[in-house]
């Protein structure tokens, strides 16, 4: 195994807290320690960002390819590793290691297309309308970023900005979730490993709520890009309305799944039980309310079920296992009481519901299965981020629009049916950046990962993704 170091990085040291604080590392299987890392405060915070912006114009002087180089080799090394890379996620975050493998695996992507991408990062020149003009637009990276990252992906969630801010030439603050910041770590190794130049790359740990505050009053940082709740994007939006610092925001999702009948009911039902409990469902764009065609929801119901049933649940390390623990208490008990408060208001519980009675430890909350779904119940106006798995029958595709649209969020949908008028009609009015028409997983490295309404801002992945962290500079020369 690789020798790893759990600190801080800023300024191009491993370093602990300013303050000397620390923060007991749970593993949500066990509730047992894995280790003591250190947890700072804003003068953490700030120290980092300074690193940062005096590295920066050295960063953004160096040739995309020179910076794509590096990029790449800590790709090659991601992948290299990624057995081992795995263990680290299983055990902080509790997810099934095939998953924690498959997320190493995509953050592995990112790092290899955003080193290639950055050499895309073109202008344009724009003919003038005066013959003694010339027009010339091109792109220059913006400066210091602040990566500000929820645990469920604990190193896709920190790669898919970092990655893309790098490769436009921006320098980094890293800030991983608490719950989650070991392999932010491994991350940041392996970055060091690669031969990123000191000051580059900073990762911080501590209490969130001043380290963010110092993110938005820094003059030097210029972006924050945020992976989270709805509730702490408020909180940021409204602190950087006083400080101008640019928002990225990727939050909260509550997923329609439309069902019509001509769809293959078989296939759809083995997937959804997949997609759905991938994670333990602790996944921003996991489908959450599934609205299936009256003519077919007891065979819907019947079919997931029967699939329901081969899901081993367990500690994400023993084979298999599919479905892990929570992350921590505070969100068993979210779940608990969202799934009482939706059965006291009328929900029936067909599969799960509760604590599994097999395990003296652990975060652990059973696959669930509900019925007799209204609009007024928490498990349909609230993102679940949980194993519970809400089924609602409709009538006719405007009753499914209408009610696949009734959520504040607006991330990702589904539409299962083989009729191309019917797609057409889901995928235009559907109110959600993205739309998976007879497929659980349309997002990836080289597509946009948009969100709309209080889903989030600005764009991720993709060629959109390098956008975010460029600034767009017109010359004009006169006079010629």
């Amino acid at each position: 195994m690789t020798n790893y170091i759990y600190k801080q990085y800023i300024d191009g040291e491993w370093v602990d807290a300013s303050n000397g604080g620390t923060w007991d590392l749970i593993n949500p299987a066990t509730e047992e320690v894995i280790m003591i890392l250190p947890f700072g405060n804003e003068d953490d915070a700030n120290a980092a960002i300074e690193a940062a912006d005096r590295a920066f114009r050295g960063w953004a002087a160096m040739t995309p390819y020179e910076r794509g180089a590096i990029l790449r080799r800590a790709s090659d090394i991601m992948r290299e590793r990624v057995d081992e890379l795995a263990v680290t996620t299983t055990r902080e975050c509790g997810k099934p290691l095939d998953q924690s493998r498959g997320e190493w695996g995509a953050t592995a992507d990112l790092f290899e297309w955003y080193a290639e991408e950055g050499k895309r990062a073109y202008g344009r020149v724009v003919p003038s309308r005066h013959a003694n003009k010339r027009r010339t637009v091109i792109k220059q990276p913006l400066g210091v970023v602040g990566v500000i990252t929820a645990w469920n992906f604990p190193n896709y969630n920190v790669s898919r900005a970092a990655a893309a801010a790098l490769g436009a030439g921006c320098t980094v603050v890293i800030r991983p979730s608490e719950y989650t910041p070991m392999t932010a770590m491994e991350m940041v190794n392996i970055l060091v490993e690669a031969g990123i130049p000191k000051g580059v790359v900073n990762l911080i740990n501590g209490d969130a709520p001043p380290q963010g505050q110092a993110m938005l009053d820094h003059p030097k940082l210029r972006r924050i890009s945020f992976t989270g709740s709805t509730r702490v994007g408020r909180i940021l939006m409204e602190g950087a309305g006083r400080t101008f610092t640019r928002l990225g925001m990727e939050l909260g999702g509550n997923a329609p799944v439309i069902v019509f009948p001509d769809a293959d009911l078989a296939t759809v039902a083995e997937g959804a039980v997949a997609a759905k409990f991938r994670n333990n469902g602790q996944v921003c764009v996991s489908p959450q309310r599934f609205f299936v065609h009256s003519q077919i929801v007891e065979e819907f119901i019947d079919l997931t079920q029967q699939h329901m049933k081969t899901l081993k649940l367990g500690n994400g390390m023993a084979d298999g296992v599919n479905v892990g623990p929570l992350i921590n208490n505070i969100q068993r008990e979210r779940l608990e009481s969202m799934v009482a408060d939706s059965v006291a208001a009328g929900a029936e519980v067909l599969a799960g519901g509760k604590r599994p009675e097999e395990f003296n430890a652990g975060y652990f909350y059973q696959p669930t299965l509900l019925a007799n779904i209204n609009d007024n119940q928490r498990v349909y106006t609230e993102e679940i981020f949980g194993p519970v798995m809400p089924v609602i029958p409709f009538s006719d595709p405007e009753e499914a629009l209408a009610k696949g649209n009734d959520t504040e969020y607006g991330l990702m949908s589904y539409v299962f049916t083989n009729d191309l008028n019917t797609v057409i009609k889901m995928y235009e009015g559907l109110e959600f950046g993205m739309v998976g028409v007879n497929e659980w997983y349309p997002q990836s490295t080289e597509v946009p990962f948009p969100g709309w309404k209080q889903s989030g801002i600005g764009v991720e992945a993709g060629a959109e993704g390098l956008d975010e962290y460029l600034e767009t500079k017109l010359i004009t020369i006169g006079n010629l």
